[in-house]
């Protein structure tokens, strides 16, 4: 069990009754849900409010996703061994985290699995999904875990933090990423928008790591319900940056097929 570190001192937090606390006299309240909050006062930033988590579990219960859902877990559990320690950076409301839990069980794969998120919203909402999953409220940019504790290092659509990814990944550990591509849900913005946009992709090299392999997952999502296509639309950065006028085009939909389409790439920290 790898222990969460105090996000004031640094120093390891050990659970006393209901709480964490660390040797410098720091205490952090451990919730109803298991959750705890090591997001220091001030340092909040933007993460999923109550609207778009909820539209998020909501639209990822149907299955829709269910494709990506598989090859993910399949390429996490090529690199995990028993005993591992997983940390899954911007878990949002855990629907990937419990999945790959649950893969890795199936597959004779005992792994410590964290979570962290910005968004309390998003942590309780997956403190429900799995049990054996560790949650906490912290940001990717402030990762409250010691230094080269981490085996696997996920972030599934969350903002990169690669010098805190190069602290906490061990001697031959991995960082696997999934991100949209191009075209991912052109359908649905060209429903919305007049002038649909595509996506803009990264390239593959990034610092400090090397590509150990990358991995394409496309399909048709097909959406069979205004209720889904609202929950989808509702989870992704689009719906804030909507005029209601553009919102109000989906009312009139029942179904709608969509291309979802991702990059998963897997790294290795260059050693040196």
């Amino acid at each position: 069990m790898v222990n969460f570190i105090c996000p004031v001192c640094k120093k390891t937090l050990s659970r006393e009754g209901s709480s964490l606390k660390c040797s410098g006299g720091h205490c952090f309240d451990i919730s109803r849900k298991g959750t705890v909050n090591l997001l220091l006062s001030g340092k909040a930033s933007h993460g999923d409010d109550k609207r778009m988590v909820a539209a998020r579990k909501a639209f990822m219960d149907k299955g829709y996703y269910g494709p990506l859902h598989k090859r993910i877990c399949e390429i996490t559990e090529r690199y995990a061994s028993d005993g591992c320690t997983l940390l899954d950076c911007g878990c949002g409301e855990c629907s990937y985290t419990a999945d790959i839990s649950s893969y890795l069980g199936s597959h004779g794969r005992y792994a410590d699995i964290i979570g962290i998120d910005v968004s309390k919203e998003a942590i309780n909402a997956g403190a429900s999904r799995h049990a054996d999953i560790t949650l906490a409220v912290a940001s990717v940019f402030a990762v409250p875990l010691a230094d080269k504790s981490c085996d696997i290092v996920l972030s599934l659509f969350a903002p990169f933090s690669g010098s805190e990814y190069l602290r906490l990944l061990k001697k031959n550990g991995v960082y696997i990423t999934a991100f949209p591509l191009e075209d991912h849900l052109i359908e649905l913005k060209t429903a919305v928008y007049e002038k649909p946009y595509l996506n803009t992709v990264s390239p593959l090299e990034v610092e400090g790591f090397e590509l150990l392999e990358s991995d394409e997952c496309r399909f048709k999502a097909e959406l069979t319900s205004n209720e889904d296509i609202t929950s989808l639309f509702e989870m992704t950065p689009y719906c804030y940056k909507t005029s209601r006028e553009d919102r109000a085009k989906l009312d009139r939909l029942d179904r709608l097929d969509v291309t979802a389409s991702f990059g998963i790439a897997v790294y290795r920290p260059v050693s040196g």
